[in-house]
């Protein structure tokens, strides 16, 4: 039986919700005229190539239903890519193709076989708009397929996982990894049926579990614990998110990395309105995390902290030491 919660109980728990997190987050610390930045999956990926920030690399665009006609050629030597729309929403419109036979179809993350001229008609829809923000017509992109990390093989189902590192601030203030699973369609997206588990910070270990708004303890598919995993890179991938604050000047941010088996992290793509479920993954309030940053960059106000030190900003005290007296302050 579920329990209902009164407000009172939700704030001394430290639960955002949706007003905080568009009042408070987004309304205040994100400028509208940086939105462009992210929003634009290629301007995204040329800032961060520009800053040295790892990505994956760009095959090619298609920007017209003419360009469709180059999309064969484009793609001639290619049989493991990834085609999205570059103003896309909730992972919607995404194809992931880990090979391609002899006459001439596309095999899929997920083993199925699409053939040329249905891969044309997806990008034609992709053009249409059906899955940009607001159904505005759209680009599409063509981009590297990340290769698998052995340190997922048996945490994932078929897709590679990504880690939303929710940046307050320029500081990491809370993280998960989404899980491909077989609801999902090996897609890494939570509202497509991929799970999210919690990522302690100063660890890098995951924590707890959510799968279809439920927690859970081991992977539906692969029944793997879900708990007590290490993610690699983790104090590399905390510094690259500290340091998107930087290209983007947006104070409520999401980051998405992808480890690469040869690469390591690359960024992935940022988003401007982070959702909240990752309280949901972390079995905990976003709200006292933000004041705890808050306080900290105050008293640094007058020597601001350089990206990397915001990287580690719970690291002389410890995060809980900080959580807990941000909400002893109030």
């Amino acid at each position: 039986m579920k329990r209902w919660i009164s407000p009172r109980e939700l704030h001394r728990l430290g639960i955002a919700g949706m007003n905080q997190r568009n009042g408070e987050y987004i309304a205040k610390l994100n400028p509208r005229s940086r939105y462009p930045l992210v929003d634009d999956k290629i301007l995204t990926k040329e800032l961060a190539v520009k800053a040295g920030v790892a990505v994956p690399e760009l095959y090619g665009v298609i920007q017209t239903h003419r360009d469709i006609r180059s999309l064969g050629a484009m793609l001639q030597d290619k049989s493991s890519f990834v085609i999205k729309p570059v103003h896309g929403s909730g992972g919607s419109g995404i194809l992931v193709f880990n090979g391609k036979d002899d006459k001439g179809a596309y095999r899929r993350a997920n083993g199925r076989m699409m053939s040329a001229e249905a891969l044309a008609h997806h990008v034609s829809n992709i053009l249409a708009g059906a899955y940009s923000l607001g159904g505005r017509p759209d680009t599409a992109m063509i981009e590297q397929r990340v290769e698998f990390s052995q340190a997922f093989e048996h945490l994932s189902y078929q897709g590679v996982p990504d880690t939303r590192i929710i940046v307050y601030r320029g500081c990491p203030a809370m993280a998960m990894i989404r899980l491909p699973t077989r609801h999902s369609d090996g897609k890494a997206n939570l509202h497509q049926g991929a799970i999210g588990t919690g990522i302690d910070l100063e660890t890098g270990h995951t924590t707890a579990g959510v799968w279809l708004n439920q927690h859970i303890t081991h992977h539906p598919d692969t029944e793997v614990a879900v708990a007590g995993h290490v993610i690699p890179d983790w104090d590399v991938q905390l510094r690259l998110s500290s340091r998107c604050y930087d290209l983007t000047e947006l104070g409520y941010l999401g980051v998405d990395l992808v480890l690469d088996a040869n690469l390591g992290p690359m960024l992935l793509e940022l988003n401007a309105r982070p959702g909240l479920a990752i309280q949901i993954a972390n079995q905990e309030g976003l709200h006292w995390r933000t004041k705890a940053i808050d306080h900290w960059l105050a008293e640094r106000a007058e020597n601001p902290p350089t990206a990397d030190e915001r990287a580690h900003w719970f690291a002389e005290k410890g995060l809980r030491k900080l959580i807990d007296e941000a909400a002893a302050r109030g």
